[in-house]
């Protein structure tokens, strides 16, 4: 029980911050989860050293983007889809993942890139090679996930909800993201 007190206290802090300053609590949230998740995926691949720049570039795009995007998405979708309009909630699920996650998938495939301080082509080259296989991966894997919080989860903790769950994308985008450099070095290395 005087454990429960603590955890009691920090999610007490962490509501009143959501509600009090929502934009930048969810900032600081998936900040945290992305750079957590690329750690996580770069120890599961078993590399001895672990690649700070690319957890600072998985952090530093949580911060700038992982937060704010999704919050005024969702706002954003909540006032064109209104109470009044007949099937919301599908309309609501359609446009997150008809327009918003392309367009997210694609400004994180970039500017994850760009944030490792790698060049404008190297950035565009890897979004060419993994834009449309992650794509359809995000359709095919999260479509569930997204389906059930547009549903079920209150607007207030939507992005929260949905950096939780991509705890595990941001996993598997650093892996591929990593295969694909470790192919492209590769090639280069063979020339």
């Amino acid at each position: 029980m005087s454990l429960s007190r603590p955890i009691y206290s920090l999610m007490g802090v962490y509501l009143e911050q959501m509600f009090n300053h929502p934009v930048r609590t969810k900032s600081i949230t998936a900040s945290a989860l992305a750079a957590s998740a690329n750690y996580t995926s770069q120890r599961m691949a078993g590399k001895g050293k672990i690649n700070q720049q690319s957890v600072l570039s998985y952090a530093l795009f949580g911060l700038i983007f992982g937060g704010s995007v999704p919050h005024y998405f969702y706002k954003t979708v909540e006032r064109l889809f209104h109470e009044d309009v007949k099937f919301r909630r599908f309309f609501q699920f359609l446009s997150e993942r008809l327009v918003y996650a392309p367009i997210y998938q694609a400004l994180s495939l970039y500017f994850l890139a760009r944030f490792e301080m790698k060049s404008h082509n190297v950035a565009m080259a890897n979004l060419m090679k993994l834009y449309w296989p992650l794509l359809k991966a995000n359709w095919q894997y999260l479509s569930l996930a997204v389906f059930l919080n547009i549903y079920y989860v209150p607007p207030m903790f939507r992005t929260v909800t949905m950096s939780l769950v991509s705890f595990v994308w941001v996993v598997y985008i650093a892996h591929k993201r990593r295969r694909f450099q470790e192919k492209q070095e590769a090639a280069s290395k063979s020339k």
